[in-house]
C-alpha cells in the first residue's frame, strides 16, 4: 500500500478506506484496552489520531510507542467518535521505525522556551511552532520565485565568494586556504595574498547587488536569492551572521517604478500566505502573536504612504515624543521612529525616499540638490524597515567621485565602473531579507527562530 501524507488525508478523507500513514508520535494516551496516538508527519500542523486496541498488538510494541518515536500505521479511516477531529484511523498494523527514550527525549508534552529550543535546533522542527515556521519559509521562498518568474524576471546566481564589499561596511568574513598558524608574508610584513587560492583577498558576500546590476544591464530584469554574510558582532534579536536575501535589479526603472514593484511584491507574498498557509497562520496567530492576522491585513488592505526622509524627520521632530535615539536631519532613522510613522502617525505602511547621501551607500543615484540620494525604505508595523533600495547612479563621473570620497578601493570595482562607460542606463533595485520577512509573516520575535540553524556571534552549532 502506498503511503498517504496526513495533509492529503485530511483534505479529502477517504472514509471507509484502508490507508497507510507514517510519522512521529506527538502524544500517546489511553488505558490497558485502547490507546490513542497523535501522529504528525510534517506535512501539516494538524495530527491524525490513531486508535489502537491493545489486544491486537504485542505488549512490547505498545510500550515502545512513545512521544517522539517514528511509526508506520496501516488501518481503516473512520469517522471519529471523539472531539477534536473528524476522522481517525483504526489501526490494523503498526511498525516501529525508530524508538525514542522517554527519559531522555527533550520534547515532552509541555511548554518549552525559545531559548531552550535553540539549544536543540536539531529537534525543534518537530514542534508545532517550528514546523509551522519552516513550512511558511518554504511557501514564501516558492512565492518569491513564482512572483518574479511570472513577471518575466531572470534568476541570476551571483557569487558567494567575492573580492568586493557592496555596502562599503567592511564587516566581511575572509575566505582563505592559508594555514593561519603560518601565513606567508610579503616584504612589508603583510599576508601575501598572491600565494592564496584566489591570488587576492576574498570574502563571503554581503550582497549580490553589484553583480546583479551587471545582469540587469544585459537581461533587463533579474533577481538574486541566496545566502549573504555579515561579520557584525551584534547579539540582538534582529541580526544574523548568515541570512538569505532577495535582490531584484531592473534596467530602465526609476525610483517610482522601484517603489511600485516593492509594494506590489510584498503584498503578493502576504496574499500568497493568506491563501495557501491558513492552518499554519491560524496556529501562529493563536499561539505566538494574536495580532498576526491583523498586521497582515493592515499591509494588503492599505495603499503605502510615500514621502521624503526630510518630511519624515519634520514629523518626528514635531511629534512631542521623547525618543531613545535622537532625531535630526542627517541621522539614520531607528526602528522606534519608523514604527511611529507607520503605526501611529499614518496608520499605513510607509515608503521613505531621498535620504541624505552621507548615510547611504556609494551606488545610490545623487539628486540635484547635492545632499540627498534616490533611496527608498519600505516601513512595516512591528519591525520598521523591511525593504531597502534605490535608483542606482548610472553617471560614471558622479559614481567614481563618490567612490573616491568614501575611500573605497577603486581598483576592485573597475568592472562595476565599466558598465557606466559601455551603454549605461537608468536602473534600480532593492533588497528584502527573507528572515526579516519571516518575522513579520509569523509573529516570531527573534530572528534566530525563523531560520533552521541560526549563525550568530560565538554560535555555529549544528
Amino acid at each position: 500500500m502506498k503511503r498517504i501524507k496526513i495533509k492529503e488525508l485530511l483534505a479529502s478523507p477517504p472514509v471507509g478506506s484502508d490507508v497507510l500513514v507514517k510519522g512521529w508520535v506527538r502524544t500517546r494516551r489511553g488505558n490497558k484496552n485502547i490507546i490513542f496516538i497523535a501522529l504528525n508527519d510534517g506535512s501539516t500542523i494538524r495530527n491524525i489520531q490513531i486508535v489502537a486496541e491493545t489486544s491486537r498488538f504485542g505488549e512490547d510494541l505498545i510500550r515502545d510507542i512513545t512521544t517522539g518515536s517514528c511509526i508506520a500505521v496501516t488501518g481503516r479511516l473512520v469517522e471519529s467518535q471523539g472531539q477534536g477531529q473528524d476522522v481517525e484511523i483504526a489501526a490494523a498494523e503498526i511498525v516501529i521505525y525508530g524508538k525514542c527514550d522517554p527519559e531522555t527525549y527533550p520534547l515532552q508534552k509541555k511548554g518549552h522556551s525559545m531559548e531552550f529550543l535553540r539549544e536543540i535546533a536539531h529537534l525543534r522542527p518537530r514542534t508545532n511552532t517550528f514546523s509551522a515556521v519552516l513550512r511558511m519559509r518554504h511557501a514564501m521562498s516558492f512565492a518569491i520565485h513564482k512572483y518574479f518568474n511570472d513577471k518575466g524576471f531572470y534568476y541570476l546566481h551571483t557569487p558567494i565568494v567575492t573580492g568586493s564589499d557592496a555596502e562599503g561596511a567592511g564587516e566581511m568574513f575572509h575566505v582563505t586556504t592559508f594555514d593561519l598558524a603560518n601565513v606567508p608574508l610579503d616584504s612589508n610584513g603583510n599576508p601575501d595574498y598572491s600565494l592564496d587560492f584566489f591570488g587576492k583577498p576574498a570574502n563571503l558576500t554581503v550582497s549580490g547587488q553589484l553583480e546583479g546590476e551587471l545582469g540587469a544591464l544585459a537581461l533587463g530584469e533579474i533577481y538574486t536569492f541566496g545566502p549573504t554574510f555579515r561579520a557584525e558582532n551584534s547579539n540582538t534579536p534582529r541580526h544574523l551572521a548568515e541570512f538569505w536575501m532577495i535582490e531584484p535589479e531592473m534596467a530602465f526603472y526609476d525610483l517610482n517604478d522601484n517603489m511600485d514593484l516593492a509594494e506590489d511584491f510584498i503584498k503578493y507574498l502576504i496574499r500568497y500566505a493568506l491563501d495557501n498557509c491558513s492552518d499554519d497562520l491560524e496556529f501562529l496567530n493563536n499561539m505566538i502573536d494574536k495580532g498576526l492576522y491583523e498586521r497582515l491585513r493592515f499591509v494588503v488592505d492599505n495603499e503605502f504612504v510615500r514621502m521624503t526622509y526630510t518630511d519624515a524627520v519634520r514629523i518626528l521632530e514635531s511629534s512631542g515624543r521623547k525618543w531613545e535615539y535622537p532625531v535630526g536631519w542627517g541621522r539614520d532613522l531607528q526602528a522606534e521612529h519608523e514604527r511611529f510613522l507607520v503605526e501611529e502617525h499614518f496608520r499605513k505602511p510607509v515608503i521613505l525616499t531621498d535620504y541624505p547621501a552621507e548615510i547611504k551607500a556609494f551606488y545610490m543615484k545623487q539628486n540635484d540638490d547635492g545632499k540627498t540620494v534616490r533611496a527608498m525604505d519600505v516601513l512595516f508595523p512591528g519591525i520598521g524597515e523591511i525593504i531597502g533600495g534605490s535608483q542606482r547612479e548610472e553617471d560614471y563621473e558622479k559614481l567614481i567621485t563618490r567612490i573616491r570620497e568614501m575611500g573605497l578601493p577603486e581598483k576592485d570595482l573597475w568592472w562595476y565602473l565599466e558598465t557606466r562607460k559601455f551603454g549605461t542606463a537608468p536602473h534600480s533595485g532593492f533588497g528584502l531579507g527573507l528572515s526579516r520577512l519571516m518575522i513579520f509573516m509569523t509573529g516570531m520575535s527573534n530572528i534566530r527562530d525563523v531560520i533552521p540553524f541560526p549563525r550568530t556571534p560565538k554560535n555555529a552549532e549544528f
